[in-house]
């Protein structure tokens, strides 16, 4: 279940934060920003915090500035875990909001996706995001995957995955540790029909990527490393 470093650095989320706009897509309360022109569209699976946690979005105005639409769908309708919530620890909120739950609510967005002629579609899911991603790239619903320090992710998500992915993980991360990380790669390695990119970021910890105190320059600069490493593959695969 998950640990403590599933609620460390929480975001003080921010409804009016980016530079995009709230919209319905699929009964779901969306972040969406830039050019639906460009059809390359990237979904973007939070963690347990949310649709409203200001690095988030500030990496989705980010990637939408390299050329695509994005999205990132309120999976918690409202509802994501809040870590002053005694009553609702992460293991109870978590009955409400499910991974499942999370890859059933995508399936319609990447229908009405597709109807507005949006496609290649790619969605990278940070931690609890991370695992509903996964399932699409197994269904192939989506055209390229990317997780960044996964929780729930098993040994056998990976094996049946059937689009290029990308894992990236952290040194320091009990929910997937490096040697939970480099069992992916191994098993990746051996399905040459799906390429694949792993990589272990030094020193930092899971949750890296979307939960960075912007204070600490080295964890900025590896958070800004992964992000690249995130638009380059779906450069490369979306077109």
């Amino acid at each position: 279940m998950s640990g403590p470093q599933c609620c460390a650095n929480p975001p003080s989320l921010n409804p009016t934060c980016g530079s995009g706009r709230v919209e319905k897509i699929a009964g779901l309360s969306t972040y969406v920003t830039g050019l639906p022109d460009s059809k390359r569209t990237i979904l973007l699976v939070s963690d347990i915090f949310g649709y409203e946690a200001p690095n988030l979005r500030k990496l989705a105005d980010k990637v939408a500035a390299v050329g695509f639409y994005v999205v990132v769908p309120d999976y918690f309708y409202g509802d994501p875990y809040n870590p002053e919530n005694a009553e609702r620890p992460v293991p109870v909120w978590i009955k409400d909001h499910g991974q499942h739950k999370g890859f059933e609510d995508t399936k319609p967005i990447i229908e009405a996706l597709k109807s507005k002629g949006l496609s290649p579609i790619g969605a990278a899911g940070f931690c609890w995001g991370a695992k509903v991603v996964v399932e699409l790239a197994k269904c192939e619903l989506i055209h390229a995957a990317v997780l960044l320090h996964p929780s729930f992710v098993t040994l056998d998500d990976i094996k049946a995955v059937k689009v290029p992915i990308s894992v990236l993980g952290a040194e320091k991360d009990q929910m997937s540790p490096p040697e939970l990380v480099k069992q992916f790669e191994e098993a990746l390695a051996a399905k040459p029909e799906v390429d694949a990119f792993v990589k272990i970021f030094p020193k930092v910890s899971h949750g890296w990527t979307v939960r960075y105190n912007v204070g600490d320059a080295e964890t900025v600069k590896c958070a800004e490393e992964a992000h690249q490493d995130m638009t380059e593959w779906f450069v490369k695969y979306l077109k």
